[in-house]
């Protein structure tokens, strides 16, 4: 997940850490102006991916930077009093960070309430909780593995998750040097602290490349896999205060860094993975800059990073932080586009630039000139009155979320596919939408909660429903576009006194070709389907078996996703003939229309004018599907085409009889579901009559 910023630290750089000249500097343009670099990549990443595709390396960056400027601070802190207070660490953090911070969450929630469309009031109230706290990157971390998250339009605050990983990191890093102040003579006993700091730097970096090369998704938020990259400074500030580096060589380290910076930017792009090794690049590079220091002589980095525009990018660095990315996200929401166009990105970035400089005159210049929350009491009492008023501001979404979600189902208003062939198949407008668009997204069958696999899952789980001497037994396979039919089928069970077994997994399709999901063999989808058709032939023999997944799907092998649907269907043949064989009739379902991105939103935004959010069939039907390929080849099966269920003519609906047919794109809602269980009841019924 790259639509997410780094943490630029707030502090000026007035920690005494010794150059790599070898005498102490107070303060360091070089570092600051680095900064001012780092900050520049995320915004400009952010407002045109592909002016710079790798431009979310800034955040490793901004992580050396942080490594080296705090060890630089608790080196100096041990060797000037014996001792580091993890006190007055805390409250310094509490002083740069919390400020401007509040100031910023407290802001974007107030704005959320006016801005954003309403189904993403809940998801917004969470991640102001989570930043508050200090937790958005574990937040998110476990939303990039769940499922139903997939199309969870980004937060205004979800940049906030590289603040948590680094005041994570800090619940850890000061206490190696509380422990190695107190073991001491501390200049005899250098080699220790560099010898600890640089194991957590290798094993937090090994982890990291496990686990991006088996799920990037949750390694890009978690402090484990990004550890090392504050520890990278952390042991660049251990090391360097006894290294004189020779003038040549700091020229060339300058120069080499940022160039180093500036090819992963330029290179790296979404479907690289990481952080992993890949960082390496990055890191190494924003460590090589800060060991030139201030490298002399013509054409040096020094003179660049040093320089008054660099320096005022530093200054403000923090604060364009904190608010580049919600001005950036209620620019999309105001234009009404997934991207911006070149005049309004310009004034994202003017706004974002005007309110950085506000916010440090106004807030961080004052807390730092004045002296305030410099006692524990005062730090601790903002800290906790700080996350109180976001918290209600969070709470105050999330009632006005919940408020909207109080729609009641009504059988005379929510008709359903019983208003197709009318003048009216939307409904009138009148009515309230059930469930309404807040709701739709959770408007969920019960198999998802008790019984859906997860990808990484090979042993069988089902769900059961019915007694277990009924004379009907009905199955239901296939990825989650098949566990949505599960309240229809369930319904036609419990009237008919059928026994229904439900087996789903995610981005997994009932077929013996091997499934690509992420850009990775899926293995595990075929091992869950040769488990489950020994199941099916063997215990439980069901007398239909309901298919179908999505077309969207891809297969390992095939170039195209044309190919790859003709050798999806082939799987399929490949477990169809089997169970037809046992005597299980099969049936296979035609998948339903693909609609826009977060549907729900697009009919809470125009809910007067529904228009806007239809589909034409063509491109809503525009992959082939491969349960319809497989069937060619098998006349012995019964496919149920429901289209005339989901769209009038040439154009596909995204309400139908007052009823959201969808929970997002291509996921319908429980309810509508439901309401289509007659069709499915009378493919049954023909299957059954070919007993």
């Amino acid at each position: 997940m790259r639509s997410v910023t780094t943490n630029v630290q707030s502090a000026r750089n007035t920690v005494a850490a010794p150059p790599a000249g070898g005498s102490e500097r107070r303060f360091l343009p070089e570092v600051q102006g680095l900064r001012a670099v780092a900050v520049a990549l995320v915004l400009v990443y952010h407002v045109d991916h592909d002016l710079l595709p790798g431009g979310y390396v800034g955040v490793d960056v901004f992580f050396v930077i942080s490594g080296f400027l705090i060890t630089s601070l608790l080196l100096r802190e041990a060797r000037t009093e014996g001792r580091v207070s993890l006190g007055q660490f805390y409250i310094r953090r509490i002083r740069r960070i919390l400020p401007a911070a509040s100031v910023v969450l407290a802001s974007t929630g107030l704005a959320a309430f006016w801005l954003l469309p309403e189904p993403r009031l809940a998801e917004t109230a969470k991640e102001l909780a989570a930043s508050a706290l200090y937790v958005e990157n574990l937040f998110l971390a476990d939303q990039s593995v769940d499922y139903l998250a997939a199309e969870s339009a980004a937060s205004p605050v979800q940049h906030f998750w590289s603040l948590a990983v680094e005041e994570q990191f800090y619940l850890l890093w000061p206490l190696l040097f509380v422990a190695w102040a107190a073991g001491g003579p501390l200049w005899g006993r250098r080699r220790a602290i560099l010898a600890v700091t640089a194991g957590v730097l290798v094993v937090s970096l090994g982890f990291s490349a496990v686990l991006t090369a088996s799920d990037a998704e949750s390694a890009y938020f978690l402090p484990q896999t990004r550890m090392w990259e504050l520890a990278a400074g952390g042991v660049l500030a251990v090391a360097a205060a006894r290294i004189t580096w020779p003038a040549a060589a700091r020229w060339v380290l300058g120069w080499a860094g940022l160039a180093a910076i500036g090819y992963a930017a330029l290179n790296y792009n979404d479907q690289t993975p990481f952080p992993g090794l890949a960082a390496l690049v990055p890191v190494a590079g924003a460590a090589a800059v800060i060991a030139a220091g201030q490298n002399g002589g013509r054409w040096s980095t020094y003179g660049l990073l040093a320089s008054r525009p660099a320096r005022f990018g530093g200054d403000i660095s923090y604060a364009l932080y904190l608010w580049h990315w919600p001005v950036i996200v209620f620019a999309l929401v105001l234009t009404g586009s997934s991207e911006l166009e070149p005049l309004y990105a310009g004034l994202a970035v003017v706004v974002s630039v005007l309110l950085a400089w506000a916010t440090k005159v106004a807030v961080e210049d004052p807390v730092r000139r004045w002296g305030l929350l410099r006692s524990g009491r005062h730090a601790a009492s903002f800290a906790v009155a700080a996350a109180v008023v976001v918290g209600l501001i969070g709470a105050g979404q999330m009632a006005r979320y919940e408020w909207l979600q109080n729609v009641e189902f009504d059988p005379v208003q929510h008709v359903g596919p019983a208003a197709l062939g009318t003048s009216e198949p939307a409904g009138s407008g009148d009515a309230q939408l059930y469930p309404s668009p807040v709701a739709a997204g959770d408007d969920l069958p019960d198999v998802w909660s008790e019984c859906q696999a997860d990808p990484g899952a090979t042993k069988l789980q089902s769900c059961v429903y019915g007694p277990d001497d009924a004379d009907t037994t009905v199955a239901l396979t296939g990825d989650s576009h098949a566990a949505q039919w599960a309240p229809a089928l369930r319904k036609i069970a419990e009237e008919r006194g059928w026994q229904l077994h439900v087996y789903a997994k995610s981005s997994c399709s009932f077929t013996l070709t091997t499934m690509e999901r992420n850009g990775n063999d899926y293995g595990k989808c075929t091992e869950w389907n040769e488990a489950l058709l020994d199941e099916l032939t063997g215990e439980v023999e069901p007398d239909i078996l309901f298919t179908t997944s999505s077309a969207n799907n891809k297969a390992a092998s095939a170039a195209t996703q044309s190919e790859g649907a003709v050798d999806i269907a082939a799987g399929m043949n490949r477990l169809w003939g089997p169970l037809e064989d046992a005597g299980t009739e099969v049936v296979a379902i035609r998948d339903n229309p693909r609609m826009a991105t977060r549907l729900p939103e697009c009919v809470s935004l125009h809910s007067d004018d529904l228009s806007k959010c239809e589909k034409p069939a063509e491109e809503a039907f525009s992959n082939e599907d491969p349960q319809l390929i497989a069937a060619e080849h098998d006349s012995d099966v019964e496919v149920v085409d429901l289209t005339d269920q989901f769209c009038t003519g040439a154009t596909c609906l995204p309400v139908i009889g007052n009823v959201m047919v969808y929970r997002d794109s291509h996921h319908i809602t429980a309810t509508y579901s439901e309401m289509l269980a007659p069709e499915l009841e009378q493919a049954a019924q023909n299957a059954l009559g070919g007993l």
